[in-house]
Formats: structure tokens, C-alpha cells, sequence
């Protein structure tokens, strides 16, 4: 049996070690050796961004964030939701998954060269405290959810202030849409109480087959 062959590794801000690996053609990115993602495993990645810009499909002028780049499924599948003269900006904090994302070989590499996206190489917090345009859209997919962290400070984005922060960088009318790899009746109730109106989806991680993710859908009322 083939075995996956390690092709570059590098350090998290918390000084864990993420890895990508291929394995006939397959790729995946692992965090201390656990597996974070693979490109044989995407559809709810697809999904998060086809229900997070639902609202805003052929709409002139979205604009939409994601955090956390993964291997690109969510930025193409939000590409194909939105309109020509939309912004889609990327929030990715290693320089390493940028620079992975941009190998021709790549799910995304095409996506990375759309002229409607931006990628920052940033901590998403920070980004969501800077920005002062809003966004209609956010997709929120840094870690493996709110109570699976591969990384300690991912904790911030999914704790109340951190809510309360992306509810601030909505526009009127926008979503806000967290990946998790399980249910999180804690996490739903937490975003209850920031004050958004939460809905909550399921989705496979291999189209009709594989595990089930968990989708936080989180929406703010459009002013009167």
C-alpha cells in the first residue's frame, strides 16, 4: 500500500506543528499528526458557503469574508454564489496554507487568482476588529469547531466577545456561518444570546456518505 508522503510542514502561532500530506493525488492537512482536512472530504466545506451566501446570490456589491482557507472548497463554492463585482476576502493566519493553496495542483489555485478576492495572512479576530466596510457575509471555519480545537487560540472567535464581534462586523440584513465537526447545543444557545437568529444545519462531509458536520447559521434583522 502506498503510503502518504509529507510535504511540508510548519509551526502554528501556539507552536503545534501542521503538515500537508499526499497520497495519490489526495491531499490532507494534519495538526500534531491529527488529521484537520482532506481534499477527499469536503462537501459540507461546500455547503457552509452556499448557505452563508444564499441571501446574497447575484447581489451587486457583497461582500463576503472567509476564515480559514482549509484547501479553497469553501472559497470556490462562494465564488460560484456571488456576483461579478463582489469582494470575497480571505483570512488565513499561516503563510504556509496560503502559500499550499496557490500549487497548481490544488483544489483552489484558480480560485486564489480570481480577481474578486482578497487573502490576508491574518489572525481573523484581528481582521474582524479592523475592518470598517462590514460584510454581508462571513464564513467562519478555523478550527474543527467551538469545543475541537486543534489550536488554543482559535477559543477567542467562538467565545461571547468574539460572537459579539462578528454580530459588529455584519451589515444590516447579513449572515454569519461556523463550521463544527459535531453538534453544540452550548455554542447555539451562546450565539442565541449575542443576538443572532440562529438556525441550525447538518451536512456530509463526502456528499450523500460520510460524517455528519454541523452548520451554526447566525443572522442579523435588517434595519427598518
Amino acid at each position: 500500500m502506498k503510503k502518504w508522503t509529507l510535504l511540508d510542514q510548519a509551526l502554528t502561532p501556539d507552536g503545534k506543528t501542521i503538515s500537508l500530506h499526499e497520497h495519490d493525488g489526495s491531499f490532507t492537512i494534519r495538526v500534531a499528526g491529527a488529521e484537520l482536512m482532506s481534499t477527499r472530504r469536503h462537501a459540507s466545506e461546500e455547503k457552509i458557503a452556499e448557505l452563508a451566501c444564499a441571501h446574497v446570490r447575484g447581489v451587486a456589491g457583497a461582500r463576503v469574508l472567509i476564515g480559514g482557507l482549509g484547501f479553497g472548497f469553501t472559497l470556490k463554492a462562494a465564488l460560484g454564489a456571488v456576483a461579478a463585482d463582489a469582494t470575497v476576502v480571505v483570512v488565513e493566519i499561516l503563510d504556509a496554507v496560503i502559500g499550499w493553496n496557490r500549487t497548481p495542483s490544488f483544489p483552489a489555485a484558480d480560485a486564489m487568482t480570481d480577481p474578486r478576492v482578497t487573502v490576508l495572512q491574518q489572525d481573523v479576530v484581528e481582521a474582524l476588529r479592523e475592518t470598517r466596510e462590514g460584510f454581508d457575509s462571513m464564513i467562519l471555519d478555523v478550527d474543527n469547531g467551538p469545543a475541537a480545537l486543534s489550536t488554543d487560540g482559535n477559543a477567542r472567535l467562538y467565545d461571547y466577545p468574539g460572537l459579539q464581534l462578528a454580530r459588529t462586523a455584519l451589515r444590516p440584513g447579513g449572515c454569519v456561518a461556523f463550521w463544527s465537526a459535531a453538534p453544540d447545543p452550548a455554542f447555539e444557545r451562546l450565539m442565541t444570546r449575542a443576538g443572532f437568529i440562529v438556525d441550525v444545519q447538518r451536512g456530509r462531509s463526502h456528499g450523500n456518505s460520510g460524517g455528519r458536520h454541523t452548520i451554526f447559521l447566525g443572522r442579523v434583522k435588517k434595519e427598518c
